[in-house]
């Protein structure tokens, strides 16, 4: 059974690498600039704001959960982190505040689902809000601008390596980290059995409630640290940061082929979904459609993952 799932996780992701080609050729037929080094690290840049929230949301689908508050968790540790450095905070401490916040936020979530009983739409639904307007409240709904001369915030969003933007490296190595915990530890192997049987799971021994509460913490880091590059680039915090983020994360997630009701998935299929979407995104951007049209497109794009992954669970 095992060996027959593998292989339908490898197929998936062939068709959706051959999709992701597909659409890279067309877009570039279409438009000559997509393939110029410029907009390529726009959209590595562009593709990292999404990634981390996906690769996070990843975890949380797989027990056949959503976190819709990344978004508002995204906004409140970046309003946070940049208060701080306004107030003479420094900027590695600044970004472990935020991660310990993201952390708090991610745990007050998995609290309420697995000891308060709760469905994960309705207690995300609710901390998406509360999140939203406790960044509100403490911004007063201004952006808080980040400090003029500051190497290492600058250095978070803009900075390059060997001329490989900083955060696509910083994005790899998270990718490996958690690739290795969810397909080499026995802790990822405790997410798949719960996505995929939690009665099953109970009885075998697992802590349900501890893998839940852990998978909802690794989304809010990733919110984390989505915010904190995005941060950086804009040299601000803005109150309104990562509206609808949630949406694109689990876009990303579906098209690159995890179940909704857990259990099957993995992070290169998401990797993937990160790409198409990004692509999708600069492609339509660089043809001129109107985001207005754009948001339509996104949504036929998500509905039609679903209904292929409802259709590949019958």
């Amino acid at each position: 059974m095992s060996e027959f799932k593998a292989k339908l996780k490898n197929n998936q992701n062939l068709g959706n690498l051959i999709a992701l080609v597909i659409l890279i050729v067309f877009v570039s037929l279409m438009n000559g600039a997509f393939l110029q080094p410029t907009n390529l690290l726009n959209l590595m840049r562009q593709l990292i704001i999404n990634g981390f929230i996906a690769l996070g949301m990843t975890f949380v689908i797989l027990t056949g959960g959503i976190d819709l508050s990344v978004g508002s968790t995204l906004a409140i540790t970046s309003a946070v982190f940049a208060g701080l450095l306004q107030n003479g905070i420094g900027t590695l401490p600044a970004i472990l505040i935020a991660l310990v916040i993201g952390f708090g936020l991610g745990l007050i979530n998995g609290i309420l689902i697995t000891k308060g009983k709760l469905a994960p739409f309705i207690v995300t639904l609710a901390t998406m809000t509360i999140f939203r307007g406790l960044t509100l409240v403490y911004t007063e709904g201004r952006p808080i601008p980040g400090p003029k001369e500051d190497f290492l915030f600058k250095f978070l969003g803009k900075g390059t390596v060997f001329g490989i933007p900083f955060p696509v490296i910083l994005f790899a190595i998270v990718f490996i980290i958690l690739w290795i915990i969810l397909n080499k530890t026995p802790f990822g192997r405790k997410i798949y059995a719960v996505g995929g049987n939690e009665k099953a799971s109970f009885i075998s021994g697992i802590n349900i409630d501890k893998v839940k509460t852990w998978v909802y913490i690794i989304s809010a880091l990733m919110a984390v640290l989505s915010g904190l590059v995005l941060t950086s680039r804009l040299n601000s915090a803005q109150p309104t940061a990562g509206t609808a983020y949630e949406m694109d994360a689990i876009a990303a997630v579906v098209l690159g082929g995890t179940s909704m009701s857990g259990g099957s998935g993995s992070l290169t299929g998401t990797l993937i979904g990160i790409l198409i979407l990004g692509v999708l995104n600069n492609g339509l951007n660089l043809l001129g459609v109107s985001s207005f049209y754009q948001q339509i497109v996104k949504g036929i794009v998500i509905l039609v993952a679903v209904l292929i992954d409802r259709k590949r669970n019958k």
